[in-house]
């Protein structure tokens, strides 16, 4: 398609591709100008210009930063204005947050008034809160109204709205007293009001709320859209179920992103410089090295006293902090997308405790008998590596178990600690959980091998 489109360009075939470009799907039309303006930025402007002005502003929002950066430094004043006042508001704030300061200042200069206030309202909101993803545009009515009345107010503000399905019924003051959606309109008289009909046990969320609980709201109960009300219960805005999926979507990368040490960002891999993948990463990486140093401590602590008893020990080690670290990450991740959709509150601690000393015992003593059974039909039968008596992988073994013990605990509990204290779960997840575990793996390994072998 990109091969056929770039012939028409260059046979200058500009009937054929409007007629292709606006027949296709805006998110595949973003796609494509993406790729385009990879190669050369002046025929993506040209595809932009033969789009109508409904499928432009839908594209302009799904392509991709740089591509619109670059769109809004070639358009003339007018045609900035003209993409822009064919979005919505929430689509114009997400622009605007990915913008340099100087591409930001012209898209404020050639909005009206109105929309510059609504802008800074929506701009002032903590990032990630409710009100900094929420739209501005939804159907509002009054419960005196009659069935007739609602129809008349949507048909004249449904073309500004980024959904009409759910209706909201405030009063004199704006606060949220009820919804009402199409659906129930439509099955009901032209004369019946609307306080007879509407569901007045709204599910709201206030502005300051984490945009996670609100997209976990929409998931929960069903919902197409959640109301934004703020102190005074005042709809301010609404929040649609795509944008929860977007909400979704960034949540899960970057937790995803942290549970693998590196810093999230917003940009799309191929969209990164290396210097960029280099800052997200190197500082977690010199974090994690300096704690490992901690393990390196340990075994030179130990290692004389382990050396004396038996050389075979060491062989042991890594095997040893492989499966702690490995436990601990299991249980860590289970508990970190517990806390993620909902399943798990910080106060459910002592309930994960105990299933998992529950899991952890069956599992260290799983692994426990096949480390003996490997220790001596492998290594000391097959192999006939000296040192590997039964009482040496007994001890091997019975540290293997308490190991696996310890860090299902501190895999479990390292989460709902960080919940706890308002910070992201997904921060304490496998790198630095590991860390710990091997730490303690080792100081238990050791103290045991020197108590019962010396």
């Amino acid at each position: 398609m990109l091969e056929q489109f770039e012939t028409l360009i260059e046979e200058k075939n500009y009937v054929a591709l409007k007629t292709q470009l606006n027949d296709m799907h805006p998110q595949d039309i973003a796609l494509l100008l993406d790729e385009v303006a990879g190669n050369d930025e002046r025929e993506a402007l040209i595809l932009f210009r033969l789009l109508t002005k409904e499928n432009a502003a839908e594209a302009f929002v799904e392509a991709s930063s740089d591509t619109q950066e670059y769109l809004i430094n070639a358009f003339s004043d007018a045609e900035l204005k003209s993409v822009f006042d064919e979005m919505f508001l929430d689509d114009t704030v997400d622009i605007i947050e990915e913008m340099p300061a100087t591409v930001v200042k012209r898209i404020i200069n050639q909005s009206d008034s109105e929309t510059r206030k609504l802008i800074n309202q929506i701009l002032k909101y903590p990032k990630d809160s409710a009100g900094s993803v929420m739209t501005v545009e939804y159907i509002s009515l009054k419960k005196q109204w009659t069935v007739r009345q609602c129809f008349d107010c949507i048909r004249k503000q449904a073309l500004d709205k980024e959904t009409i399905y759910n209706c909201y019924v405030t009063d004199e003051t704006r606060k949220l007293i009820g919804v009402v959606s199409v659906k129930t309109l439509l099955l009901n008289n032209y004369d019946t009001v609307i306080e007879n009909i509407m569901e007045t046990d709204v599910i709201s969320a206030d502005t300051y709320a984490d945009q996670e609980y609100v997209a976990s709201l929409l998931s929960k109960y069903d919902l197409t859209a959640v109301p934004i009300v703020d102190q005074e219960n005042r709809i301010v805005g609404i929040i649609t179920i795509d944008d929860a999926i977007d909400v979704i979507e960034e949540e899960a990368t970057e937790d995803i992103a942290k549970m693998a040490a590196i810093r999230p960002s917003d940009k799309p891999y191929l969209e990164q410089s290396v210097w960029q993948i280099w800052l997200n990463r190197v500082p977690w990486l010199l974090v994690l090295m300096v704690s490992a140093t901690f393990t390196g401590l340990i075994i030179n602590t130990y290692e004389s006293k382990l050396a004396a008893i038996s050389t075979v020990l060491f062989a042991c080690v890594p095997m040893l902090m492989d499966t702690g670290g490995n436990a601990g990450s299991q249980a860590s991740v289970t508990v970190i997308r517990s806390l993620a959709i909902g399943d798990l509150v910080p106060r459910d601690v002592f309930k994960v405790l105990w299933k998992e000393l529950r899991v952890s015992i069956l599992l260290g003593l799983v692994l426990a008998i096949a480390c003996f059974a490997k220790l001596q039909l492998i290594d000391r039968l097959l192999f006939r590596f000296e040192g590997y008596d039964v009482i040496t992988s007994a001890v091997v073994s019975l540290a293997l178990f308490i190991t696996i013990v310890l860090a299902k605990f501190v895999g479990a509990i390292l989460p709902l600690f960080a919940k706890k204290i308002k910070l992201d779960p997904a921060v304490v997840a496998s790198p630095f959980i590991t860390t710990i575990v091997d730490a303690l793996s080792l100081i238990i390994y050791c103290t045991i091998s020197i108590a019962i072998l010396s």
